[in-house]
């Protein structure tokens, strides 16, 4: 992977970013020395994309399959969220309160 220093941009700008993309597939871009930021090519990364969506739904699958999924109506979704949230701020009251004692 090629890198590319923000004083580059600075001086070149997205020329710098084309010719480093006609060599590699991606491009770091570095920042007082330290990696910061990844450039490519927008078609690879709708491509990256479209990879990352694939694996939710694969974990998603394989979630329901091994049964750890839950099978709701919205309102009933809603107040499980709403137990638990009750449920941590109570958690958070009692760990503060052991704190003071």
């Amino acid at each position: 992977m090629s890198k590319l220093t923000a004083s580059d941009l600075k001086s070149h700008g997205a020329a710098a970013i084309e010719t480093a993309l006609a060599k590699h597939s991606a491009v770091v871009v570095t920042v007082h020395g330290h990696d910061r930021f990844a450039v490519m090519d927008i078609a690879d990364y709708r491509q990256l994309c479209e990879c990352d969506l694939d694996a939710a739904i694969a974990q998603s699958h394989d979630d329901l399959a091994a049964g750890r999924a839950v099978v709701e109506s919205a309102q009933a979704h809603m107040a499980r969220l709403n137990a638990l949230l009750v449920a941590d701020s109570f958690a958070k009251v009692r760990s503060r309160a052991r704190r003071k004692a």
